[in-house]
């Protein structure tokens, strides 16, 4: 414990106020005493001055996808060690002289200089955040005006147990008259006996954001006794979440800043001189180079739940603050915006459309009410496809809609590579990874979260039909896609989703999912051997990725299983596809077809030097790559019938009969390079199988491509 300053313990609750009451006597003098006690500045307490040291972390995150989802990940980390000063009745002074960094992907942000420091007071009057370019001139509500503007009731009666002494605090509640104004809204925790502030825990509303893509604002500053008297800076964390959309995918930046004061020297005489100037300063770069931080890197003293989507503090207060007020006035506004989730909605191209051009539109209606229109033309097959949904979803994340779409679809249950890269590998190479069938299907879904798991009902009415090449690539020629059965079907599938989380020291992520069609006849052709006549098809998949750090080490494990049954035959478009860079390094894009199959990767990552890049504004990469040798084992059963929707392709037909049932292995090794976002793999198939090269993108940006 450092010296001086005594850890804050909330270890038993004494009273509940059994009906919280808005603005009654108690409350008010209370918070009246409080507003004195900061008017006079602590000028009748004895306390001059103090100076002390602060240590934290400023880091900054991102985080992608539609409800955010996977944790963010950490672009860049700062530490930072300070030397603070306060003298009566409001001069503040903090010097940063120690400061490292580390930029995990590339960015070129640069933090407001009140970022890189503590708040000293507890604010003033007049609250204001980013230098005034995030929040400004908000009242603070322990000020003569916030009396006037914000209502007040308590909530809790606490008590704070230090060596030899017992401290009343009560919980105090705040929330604006007009929340359509800037304000704050949140908890106030005042010393019973003389009304200083021991804790706050603070929002905003949505008024109060000056920078429009701002989404939320939090922050806890809590104090510590010092000197038996003075509460005084002891521990503070503020999250900055700003929320954009690339296209129409969501997209959201966090900045995390997390402090811990102490050594705390009171009344020691410091000259006016030392204020003079800008609040925060930075020491010259060669004493920031000097100091030496505890840990030998900041990623191995980050905070562990740096990661998390929201610090248990932090959510606190967003519940608090949700409590409070209402919702509109925290929830920001959003019109009419481009659909389309990534640069391949726009353009891409493939072997059935060419190059195919797309657009789309959305627009909000208030109430969790949405509409969506988009369309694609292919060039090469002079065909047009698009999608219209109506969709209603609430901040619980629970969802319905109800759609009508032109649409292909790809047969896989995984993407084998990134679609950007395929419409250059397709267009040049004659390297095609999708094998689409058209579908025409009107239906309705549902959507709820529930146990970490994001739950889908999708429930449509489908012609379905085979789709044949077009397209002339630049190079090569292309292999024909699946021969896809023509029939009518109705259609069940429920998938869950679990993003990424900790147990333990594993990090876990899966996806999966049962299906049932129902189809009538076959209105194709069929093999001799197959019936073709009416089925029911039950359909099962998985994906499960399991992830084990160790320091520098990752040790990663995949899991792909699908499963496929019919009480007939089975329609082409319901079979299991495997073979590529994910299913089964080495042996040829969906090559290996059958009714069941299983895909396990065992891989290790390690870091090993290589030589960095500069990436101008935007920083440099990090002296090295990483390795990642890897083998892959699969298993095939393939059925004794299947129907084909066209004779007239043999080359289409022989891909469903191409492999045998049995063990597919093989071993390879990946490099990541640049941030990680780059992978190169070289692969072997063990079983009959070839040599591969294949190179993509990280994982994470797959949607946005």
């Amino acid at each position: 414990m450092r010296s001086g300053v005594l850890f804050l313990l909330f270890c038993a609750t004494a009273a509940r106020i059994e009906a919280q009451q808005w603005n009654d006597p108690r409350v008010l003098a209370l918070v009246r005493q409080a507003t004195d006690r900061r008017a006079e500045q602590l000028a009748d307490s004895g306390l001059v001055d103090y100076q002390a040291t602060a240590h934290g972390y400023v880091t900054f995150l991102a985080q992608l996808g539609e409800g955010f989802r996977e944790p963010p990940q950490v672009v860049k980390a700062d530490e930072l060690a300070l030397q603070v000063y306060w003298r009566a009745p409001n001069l503040s002074k903090q010097r940063i002289v120690g400061r490292r960094d580390t930029t995990l992907l590339p960015t070129d942000i640069q933090y407001h200089r009140d970022h890189l420091g503590i708040v000293q007071n507890n604010f003033p009057a007049i609250i204001r955040l980013g230098e005034g370019d995030e929040v400004r001139d908000v009242p603070h509500p322990l000020s003569p005006l916030g009396l006037q503007i914000y209502d007040f009731a308590l909530s809790d009666s606490l008590r704070i147990v230090i060596p030899g002494r017992e401290i009343g605090v009560y919980e105090v509640k705040v929330r604006p008259k007009d929340d359509r104004q800037p304000r704050v809204i949140g908890a106030l925790y005042l010393d019973r006996s003389n009304g200083q502030v021991v804790r706050m825990a603070l929002s905003f509303t949505r008024a109060a954001f000056l920078d429009k893509q701002l989404e939320d604002v939090f922050i806890v500053l809590e104090n510590g006794l010092v000197g038996a008297t003075f509460w005084l800076p002891r521990r503070q964390e503020i999250e900055i979440r700003r929320t954009a959309t690339w296209m129409d995918y969501p997209v959201r930046g966090i900045i995390r800043g997390r402090w811990e004061i102490g050594e705390y020297q009171l009344n020691t005489g410091i000259p006016l001189a030392q204020f003079a100037g800008a609040e925060i300063v930075q020491s010259p770069p060669n004493v920031l180079k000097a100091y030496r931080f505890p840990g030998s890197r900041i990623l191995d003293s980050l905070p562990p739940d740096v990661r998390a989507p929201t610090a248990a503090e932090i959510r606190r207060v967003q519940d608090e603050a949700r409590t409070l007020v209402r919702e509109q006035a925290l929830r920001r506004t959003r019109g009419a915006t481009i659909a389309g989730r990534g640069l391949s909605d726009f353009a891409r191209f493939n072997r059935v459309e060419g190059v195919a051009l797309g657009a789309g539109l959305k627009g909000r209606f208030g109430g969790g009410f949405e509409a969506t229109a988009e369309g694609r033309y292919g060039i090469a097959n002079a065909d047009a496809n698009g999608r219209v949904e109506l969709l209603w979803k609430n901040a619980h994340g629970s969802s319905a809609s109800i759609y009508a779409a032109r649409e292909y679809r790809d047969v896989g249950d995984v993407a084998e590579r990134s679609l950007l890269v395929n419409s250059l590998a397709a267009q040049e190479f004659a390297s095609d990874y999708t094998d689409l069938f058209q579908t025409d299907a009107a239906g309705i879904t549902f959507g709820v979260t529930g146990g970490g798991l994001t739950w889908t009902l999708d429930l449509s009415r489908e012609r379905q039909d085979l789709l044949t090449t077009h397209a002339v690539p630049a190079s090569g020629r292309f292999v024909p896609p699946i021969p896809a059965d023509s029939t009518d079907v109705w259609r069940a599938q429920l998938i869950a989703e679990q993003p990424t989380r900790t147990l333990g020291a594993f990090e876990l992520a899966g996806r999966g999912g049962i299906r049932a069609v129902s189809v009538p006849a076959f209105a194709g052709f069929c093999i001799p051997t197959a019936t073709c006549g009416a089925t029911r098809v039950a359909r099962a998949f998985g994906d499960l990725q399991i992830e084990l750090p160790i320091k520098d080490v990752r040790l990663v494990s995949r899991t792909i299983g699908s499963l496929a049954h019919g009480t007939d035959n089975l329609p082409a478009q319901e079979l299991i596809y495997f073979g590529g860079p994910i299913t089964a390094p080495g042996y040829d894009y969906h090559s290996l077809v059958g009714e069941a199959a299983i895909s396990q990767r065992l891989e290790v990552q390690f870091p090993v030097p290589f030589f960095p890049i500069p990436l101008g504004r935007f920083g440099r990469s990090a002296a090295s790559a990483k390795l990642a040798p890897f083998v892959v084992g699969t298993g095939l059963d393939t059925p004794d019938e299947i129907s084909v929707g066209s004779l007239t392709n043999p080359l289409a037909v022989d891909r469903l009969f191409g492999r045998e049932s049995g063990f597919y292995p093989s071993a390879g090794v990946g490099v990541l390079l640049f941030f990680d976002l780059l992978r190169v793999d070289v692969a072997r198939g063990l079983n009959d199988g070839r040599w591969s090269f294949y190179l993509d993108v990280s994982r994470t940006f797959w949607k946005i491509l």
